[in-house]
């Protein structure tokens, strides 16, 4: 494959075009008149922020258009976001919030990421893009004793790369009861799902579904596990990381 850099800008744009268009229409997802106009602007601030600030080591745009746009609009087939208040943990590059709303506007977004250089690349994606978003600079372990972000979104969302018992004790307390958490995961992770288990119950939350999808134009499969908040968090979580680290639930 070839590098970014061996692509004209029109080539770019078709080639993001041509993938987001065909790989939308292979999930069931129909995106907006305006989706993939802005998916290209996100390539192109990606690409050109990514020299200074780590976001993605994935560069190439039919690469990006697949394995992070495709990949995080597949959550849209999981399950229900319109009109629902969703926080993406750990949102990096912005995935996958970013792309979410993107193909479906009327989410309500609140992006939450620990390092300021990112949190600043995301400020500046939202506004290029006339996203309105909000953007937390915080450790998502304080920020889930917020009285102001605990407990108040529908959907909790998260990418980051953390064994799945350790995202439930940083994402669930975000989530209002009757909510969800969606971690995205490798297909093969039926261990990780079956050792978080204790970390499910014990937040207060229920397993509802393991949903496998497969990324369109790869062969590659993910999964997105999703677990329903069925009563209050104990407020004693999330504990400082050094303890969730040390003595995982």
């Amino acid at each position: 494959m070839n590098n970014a850099s061996n692509l004209s800008a029109n080539h770019v744009s078709a080639a993001i075009w041509k993938i987001l268009a065909h790989g939308a229409e292979d999930i069931g997802v129909a995106l907006p008149s305006a989706a993939v106009a802005a998916f290209e602007l996100y390539y192109d601030l990606l690409s050109q922020r990514g020299k200074n600030v780590n976001l993605t080591a994935i560069k190439d745009p039919r690469d990006v258009a697949r394995l992070h746009f495709l990949d995080s609009i597949s959550l849209l087939r999981a399950m229900q976001f319109k009109d629902s208040k969703t926080i993406d943990i750990g949102s990096g590059a912005g995935f996958p919030g970013i792309p979410l709303k993107i193909a479906e506007p009327s989410i309500e977004l609140t992006l939450v990421e620990a390092t300021g250089k990112r949190v600043a690349f995301l400020s500046e994606l939202c506004s290029a893009l006339g996203i309105d978003a909000k953007c937390v600079h915080a450790r998502a372990e304080e920020a889930a004793h917020d009285p102001g972000m605990r407990g108040q979104y529908d959907i909790a969302v998260s990418r980051a790369v953390a064994p799945l018992n350790i995202l439930c004790e940083l994402c669930l307390p975000f989530v209002r009861i009757g909510g969800a958490f969606i971690a995205m995961k490798g297909s093969e992770s039926d261990n990780e799902v079956e050792l978080a288990q204790n970390a499910i119950t014990t937040l207060c939350s229920e397993l509802q579904n393991v949903h496998d999808y497969a990324i369109p134009g790869t062969d590659i499969k993910h999964r997105a596990v999703i677990i329903r908040k069925i009563s209050q968090t104990p407020e004693k979580y999330p504990r400082r990381f050094a303890k969730i680290q040390g003595k995982a639930l």
